[in-house]
């Protein structure tokens, strides 16, 4: 993998959203042509041999490359959105997060008992969204979950991936 490439593509804004934290912006990532490409291919070699037949893509940068990689692997793409955003009958979860709650929903027919899921977001920092995104998913009874991320911010929070049961496998393609 060419992380240089990634790397000299992605925007840190210093104290953003607050003082002190070092918010990485991968949406520099995605209008490059060449890192977008590299994503893309890094993914599929990830996960060709797994048999994904769907892609859960976090709102909303996890939309992105959901569907770049869905597409390369033959597999469909469902979203994971905040409440009232998906028109039809959907199933929730709702986690806590550091000053509240937050809910998360797919549309109830979206996953099925014979799928097998890739969960994709664009950063692992505390791992609140994607546990919740996992327990959503993991209500349809798919075959098997995986998740993936385009940064894993480990060093920051190195105990992100406890949360995860033992049997989902967790990817990131950098870690900081």
């Amino acid at each position: 993998m060419n992380k240089q490439l990634l790397l000299d593509n992605l925007r840190c804004i210093p104290d953003w959203p607050i003082k002190g934290v070092n918010f990485r912006d991968v949406t520099t990532l995605f209008k490059s042509p060449e890192a977008l490409l590299e994503i893309t291919n890094q993914m599929v070699d990830l996960y060709k041999d797994k048999s994904v037949t769907k892609i859960v893509g976090i709102e909303s940068r996890g939309f992105v490359m959901s569907s770049a990689v869905a597409t390369r692997l033959g597999a469909g793409v469902v979203l994971c959105r905040k409440p009232g955003k998906l028109p039809c009958e959907t199933v929730q979860e709702t986690y806590a997060k550091e000053y509240g709650t937050d809910t998360i929903e797919i549309h109830k027919d979206a996953i099925n008992e014979n799928d097998i899921i890739l969960l994709h977001d664009d950063l692992l920092a505390t791992g609140g969204t994607m546990k919740a995104a996992c327990d959503l998913v993991k209500k349809f009874h798919p075959k098997k979950v995986y998740c993936n991320f385009i940064i894993e911010l480990h060093e920051e929070f190195p105990h992100s991936r406890e949360l995860f049961d033992d049997d989902i496998e967790i990817t990131s393609l950098l870690q900081f």
